[in-house]
């Protein structure tokens, strides 16, 4: 399997002249091409070399498990860049465009005129790069699994946790705790865990709230895991649960079936994510108002995206959460979300945890 850094070059640099480059300086770029997570640096990829320049902090490391490009060790970033361009004939250099501050732009193009290369800050390297990062390699997949595995097994373990009297905060830690004992590197987001009429906040943050008898708690959470982010949201009942919780529940899980059937190369994303809101609106209209589910990667939130009005057309490799929800402010809320992989005819659900209506 080529390198994330070999891809670029094929795909955005064999369309350029030979004298292009392409420079990458944010967080998220920086550790899908080279695999190495660090808070300062930047790839610089030309027609035959590539190069991860980062500072003393990480050099040494870096060189223990970078392998797609030569790690530079730098103290001037721009100095060494031009450096580097100038060695290797670059004339043209295109640069990060949602993720590069005017400041950075306008001290590159100043430090690199001085060598005689043009900087393009346009959105046509973020489009190559989130074109790449849209569909994954089956080794980010097999990472991505990992990844859920340790959230479907902290699932199970809170099952046993949860009771009238924890605390929403108690919930998120012991969720949290659990994972980092099974070996994440730390947590996808910060966890939503919310109970009772705290349910209908879709965004809650954990609070000192008691969970009580007949609440709904909703737990959306997720291990990092070699860089890679899992993402997952069950809701369960303590106690007992009303007609209408039942028939919520009942509603979300339809809904979040029949689109997961639906799901196959060529159906087009925004086609998904109707296909569950429907079955929704029928009966809680204005109850689910964000959208069905968001690619998964080195970032929670990546494309493609599974909303209303998107025109993107689903392809093998896609890997996307599938989350529809009723809110229901001062009463109750409810989520249920997979992540599901894009497959050659059809998709296949990666989280295993079971998400029939359980009360505790």
């Amino acid at each position: 399997m080529s390198s994330a850094i070999d891809r670029l070059r094929r795909s955005f640099l064999g369309e350029k002249e030979a004298d292009c480059a392409a420079l990458v300086v944010s967080p998220e770029n920086r550790f899908y091409l080279t695999g190495f997570p660090s808070s300062a640096g930047a790839v610089l990829v030309t027609a035959k070399n590539a190069y991860f320049l980062t500072d003393f902090r990480y050099a040494e490391a870096a060189r223990r498990v970078v392998t797609g490009s030569e790690v530079v060790c730098i103290k001037r970033m721009n100095d060494t860049l031009r450096e580097l361009m100038e060695k290797d004939g670059v004339r043209r250099v295109f640069v990060e465009y949602e993720k590069v501050s005017l400041r950075q732009a306008h001290d590159f193009e100043q430090a690199f005129s001085k060598a005689g290369v043009a900087v393009e800050t346009g959105p046509s390297l973020d489009a190559a790069l989130e074109a790449l990062r849209t569909i994954k390699t089956p080794e980010e997949i097999q990472k991505l699994r990992e990844a859920q595995k340790i959230t479907d097994d902290a699932f199970t373990h809170i099952l046993d946790y949860i009771r009238p009297g924890r605390t929403e905060r108690e919930v998120a830690l012991e969720l949290e705790f659990f994972m980092r004992r099974q070996g994440a590197e730390g947590v996808s987001f910060e966890f939503i865990v919310v109970s009772g009429k705290n349910g209908s906040l879709c965004h809650g943050v954990p609070s000192d709230k008691v969970i009580e008898d007949g609440d709904f708690v909703t737990m959306d959470t997720g291990a990092l895991l070699h860089g890679y982010h899992a993402d997952m949201t069950r809701t369960v009942a303590v106690g007992h649960v009303s007609d209408e919780q039942r028939h919520a529940y009942d509603l979300v899980l339809k809904a979040q079936l029949a689109a997961i059937d639906f799901i196959r190369p060529g159906v087009v994303c925004g086609d998904v994510d109707k296909v569950a809101r429907d079955i929704l609106e029928a009966e809680y209209k204005g109850a689910f108002e964000h959208s069905l589910g968001h690619g998964v990667g080195v970032e929670i939130h990546e494309w493609p995206r599974f909303a209303a009005g998107s025109t993107t057309i689903a392809q093998p490799g896609m890997v996307v959460s599938v989350e529809p929800g009723i809110y229901l402010e001062g009463k109750f809320g409810l989520r249920i979300e997979d992540l599901i992989v894009v497959t050659e005819d059809g998709c296949e659900d990666i989280t295993k945890s079971r998400k029939d209506l359980i009360i505790l």
